[in-house]
């Protein structure tokens, strides 16, 4: 799945240059809140035994906090995907601001 919305949504970084990878800094301050609160949700619950991911289903690769690497790529890819095709459609509608317009 993580695939599909890689291919579903990157490709807007090079058709209507969106700039969303080049903007790293501003891409890392939308990115990190989320995925620190959520990485430390995921995390809570593992430790407590209230979820738990199928090992049949995963590549096996178990990072920090006993979370696995498709849930930490999970926070980076869907993340980027939604702040691309945002930007995709405010580049196709011009008139569209959301209130950042002058750090462009």
């Amino acid at each position: 799945m993580l695939g599909f919305t890689i291919v579903g949504s990157f490709w807007l970084e090079l058709v209507f240059k969106v700039r969303v990878l080049r903007r790293f800094r501003r891409l890392l301050k939308s990115l990190l809140p989320a995925a620190i609160l959520f990485l430390g949700w995921d995390a809570y619950a593992i430790a407590h035994n209230h979820w738990h991911f199928d090992f049949h289903q995963m590549l096996g690769i178990i990072g920090p906090f006993n979370i696995p690497l498709e849930e930490y790529l999970f926070f980076i890819i869907i993340p980027i995907a939604s702040i691309m095709t945002l930007e995709g459609v405010r580049k196709v509608q011009s008139h569209w601001k959301v209130g950042d317009e002058d750090d462009l």
